[in-house]
């Protein structure tokens, strides 16, 4: 089934998908909400794709809650306003938990909403001159189902300052709180996004997905209460087939049956 809010593409081994309403800085609804989650669940399935690269068409990564969408929400009743929130938290949930890494390229602005999807991404490239911040307060809200992963991301003193302020910040502060990875001159976001791309394609595809699911289950754990899952998990992945293949790679100085893409340079949008 098509999409009318998003714009998606496979290259090779990359899936690209770009946010695409750049009439209202790419700022969600209901109907862009529903397409993020059947793109991300759709993904989960996907045969071949290693890496994902998020988006935003035009001058914006995303602004956040689209103006309309939140008229709407005025006159919502209780139950209404919780159903639409459980939509917007399945998107989130969805995308968090792809298997693959996500990559978010920004630029512009990415507030609200916005920063909530840069948090859920693996890796987050930004231009120097973007714009980040979490406005839900400015707008007597708050911002309820993106701060699990804010938080997991930047840690509780940032997301009090953030938060509470609902201040907006460059890029350069982003990455000091660690919601960005790298900030670069905008004309340098497609090269560093094929950079990122080409380490993980270097990467065992199965050692990513099982590596992100760890991180998920050992975060904030302490470590004596997670020495089963640890030991369970790098017992698991030396024994597979990924894994021995890499092992052997590496004993017979050659190169891993994955790493036939590295070389190549995907298009980026």
């Amino acid at each position: 089934m098509p999409f009318t809010y998003l714009q998606t593409r496979r290259e090779g081994p990359v899936e690209y998908v770009t946010l695409n309403r750049p009439q209202v800085r790419n700022a969600f609804n209901e109907d862009m909400i529903a397409e993020m989650t059947r793109w991300a669940e759709g993904l989960h399935a996907a045969a071949g794709v290693r890496v994902a690269v998020l988006a935003g068409a035009g001058k914006v990564f995303s602004a956040g809650g689209d103006l309309a969408w939140m008229a709407k929400m005025v006159g919502y009743t209780r139950d209404e306003n919780l159903r639409d929130a459980e939509c917007l938290a399945r998107m989130y949930d969805r995308l968090d938990a792809l298997p693959v890494p996500l990559i978010g390229r920004v630029q512009g602005a990415a507030l609200g909403g916005g920063s909530g999807l840069a948090a859920i991404c693996d890796v987050v490239i930004a231009a120097r001159d973007a714009v980040f911040g979490f406005t839900e307060v400015k707008l007597g809200i708050l911002p309820g189902v993106i701060s699990p992963y804010v938080i997991a991301k930047i840690g509780r003193s940032a997301a009090r300052e953030f938060f509470l302020t609902g201040a907006r910040f460059p890029a350069e502060r982003a990455r000091e709180i660690g919601l960005v990875h790298a900030v670069v001159d905008a004309n340098d976001l497609d090269a560093a996004v094929r950079r990122y791309v080409n380490e993980f394609l270097g990467c065992g595809p199965a050692a990513i997905a099982a590596t992100k699911s760890l991180i998920a289950r050992v975060a904030d754990e302490p470590a004596a209460d997670v020495v089963a899952i640890t030991a369970e998990a790098i017992a698991a992945i030396r024994t597979s087939a990924e894994g021995q293949e890499g092992l052997h790679a590496f004993l017979d100085k050659r190169r891993a049956t994955w790493r036939q893409d590295v070389d190549s340079e995907p298009g980026t949008r």
